[in-house]
């Protein structure tokens, strides 16, 4: 029976869909949010340049004008998106703050999108001392 578990889970994890870490996949992340590909513009983000371990690292994003919507995405992460967050017509200053998982050292990139559909990016260059998934 055990030899049947083991071939059933070994079939379904390959059913799974690939981890996508690249440039291209974290491009195509970033088109399928924005519906475009967007311009540099006013969006910062807080974060450590250099991270001693990537398994909670604190980030912030910041846009000096109103959106809809920021987001977070890394290209060399299994998932390009990291996350996204929605934003009502009333807040004049969109912020946000979490924590993610770095597996390596990576530009890590942010979006905003507009009401009228504009979008833009801000991105940083981050080195991780200790990868996240080196740790147990």
């Amino acid at each position: 029976m055990r030899r049947r578990v083991f071939i059933g889970a070994a079939g379904a994890l390959a059913l799974l869909p690939a981890a996508r870490a690249s440039e291209d996949a974290m491009r195509a992340a970033i088109r399928a949010w924005a519906g475009r590909d967007p311009t540099a513009g006013p969006l910062k983000i807080e974060m450590a340049e250099l991270v001693e371990n990537g398994n909670a690292v604190p980030v912030r994003l910041v846009a000096s004008e109103p959106v809809v919507g920021l987001a977070l995405f890394t290209p060399l992460n299994p998932e390009p998106e990291v996350v996204h967050v929605s934003f009502g017509p009333a807040v004049a200053r969109p912020e946000f703050s979490t924590r993610m998982r770095l597996a390596r050292s990576q530009r890590i990139v942010a979006v905003a999108k507009a009401a009228d559909g504009r979008c833009w990016q801000s991105s940083l260059e981050v080195i991780v001392t200790l990868a996240a998934c080196v740790e147990p």
